[in-house]
């Protein structure tokens, strides 16, 4: 009897033994990749971040990252799911944002990964992500580690009329990447946290950049600005590089819209950055491209031989565009520009539906940049030359934008 209840006994404990590892193997298998299923019926928001989350299962990893590391393009994507996750609360998408912010911000507020002394503008827009975060967790790590971003902001470089550096190794020079990296976190945390004392000094760097870098001819405005004109890359008389990139005149007309987000209707700059964005949207809106409503890879000269239909630069307008005529800031005809844009980058791009219902966008432009080394010498065969990558971050952020201003 005594033996029995012994084995019964032993039997029920390896019973709880077994069920707690089965049950663990469970829980941990939850946020696994083949969990998540893309339906033919959603909307192209939607099948865009899961097709990443499937790809990617941590945050971390996209743009195929083998470790965590603070950097703009994860940004971009995230915050393009945190956007969704306001229009579709699935908390899938919350749990990703907060699974990378989580993965570099340390107790202390401090960033792993990210270097502060290197004064890159690049690494203020991952900063954007943690505003929706500290708002719902209310903890101090977030708000310390937005603190150190600003600190950044308050002693980047600057050219001798004001602007922003780019990087502390590209000395003098404004890139338009440079406006969409470092002025929607700027907007924010002025709007925020300093009752809108910065809002001027944001205004200038439009100013500068619009006044400097805009071409008279076409309106277009160039990838890059060498206040010093030293750079080999830059021109003589007006320090601006050689080319128009349409993924840099993306970067800066998203800059503007979002910047409009959080700058007061009585602040007496707001109409000049709404008037920014209208000369920047009318020229870039000449060269569209008529059959597949996207834009070339170097946006003024379609049909040139190497040129061909990108698709950041194209998801980029699409989005600033339907913002813009949604917020009221641009005419109504800009939101059929950027559904038409939109069309193009599904039917035309969009090349493959894969058997799990992934998507693929293809012509990605994956990096370009001006002078470094090796050395970025801005000419048209060095734009039409850089490598593509399907799916790069900076179109698939920009194409979820897009889908949610158009609600496609």
């Amino acid at each position: 009897m005594k033996n029995n209840r012994k084995h019964s006994y032993f039997m029920s404990v390896l019973m709880i033994c077994v069920m707690t590892i089965t049950s663990c193997k469970v829980t941990s298998q939850e946020p696994a990749k083949n969990d998540i299923v893309i339906g033919k019926n959603l909307k192209w928001s939607d099948k865009m971040a899961l097709t990443l989350m499937k790809r990617h299962p941590e945050s971390y990893m996209l743009d195929d990252a083998k470790k965590p590391k603070w950097d703009y393009v994860h940004a971009l994507v995230l915050h393009s799911i945190e956007e969704l996750y306001k229009k579709n609360p699935d908390p899938r998408y919350k749990a990703y944002v907060k699974g990378y912010v989580d993965q570099l911000v340390q107790a202390d507020g401090s960033i792993n990964t990210y270097e502060f002394d290197k004064f890159n503008i690049d690494l203020v827009l991952p900063g954007r992500l943690l505003f929706d975060v500290y708002a719902y967790s209310k903890e101090d790590k977030y708000l310390k580690a937005m603190q150190l971003i600003r600190k950044q902001l308050s002693e980047q470089p600057r050219t001798q009329s004001g602007g922003f550096w780019h990087k502390q190794i590209y000395p003098n020079q404004m890139w338009l990447d440079g406006l969409y990296m470092g002025e929607p976190f700027y907007a924010e945390y002025t709007a925020k946290f300093e009752n809108g004392k910065s809002f001027d000094d944001i205004a200038k760097q439009f100013e500068l950049i619009q006044l400097k870098a805009t071409d008279p001819k076409t309106g277009l405005l160039y990838h890059g600005w060498d206040e010093s004109k030293q750079m080999p890359w830059a021109n003589k008389e007006t320090g601006n590089s050689p080319n128009f990139w349409s993924r840099s005149l993306g970067w800066y007309v998203m800059a503007l819209v979002d910047v409009l987000d959080y700058m007061p209707k009585d602040h007496p700059k707001r109409k000049e950055l709404i008037q920014y964005l209208n000369n920047a949207s009318e020229a870039i809106l000449k060269f569209q491209d008529k059959p597949s409503g996207l834009w070339y890879q170097v946006t003024d000269k379609g049909g040139e031989k190497g040129n061909y239909l990108e698709a950041s630069g194209s998801a980029m307008f699409s989005y600033a565009f339907a913002k813009g005529a949604n917020k009221g800031y641009l005419p109504s005809k800009f939101k059929k520009a950027a559904n038409k844009a939109f069309d193009g980058l599904s039917t035309v791009l969009i090349k493959k539906v894969d058997e799990d219902g992934g998507i693929t966008l293809t012509n990605c432009c994956q990096v370009a940049g001006l002078g470094g080394n090796p050395y970025r010498d801005g000419s048209y065969e060095y734009y039409v030359n850089e490598r593509k990558k399907d799916n790069d971050p900076k179109a698939t952020g920009p194409f979820i934008l897009a889908a949610i201003e158009l609600n496609r």
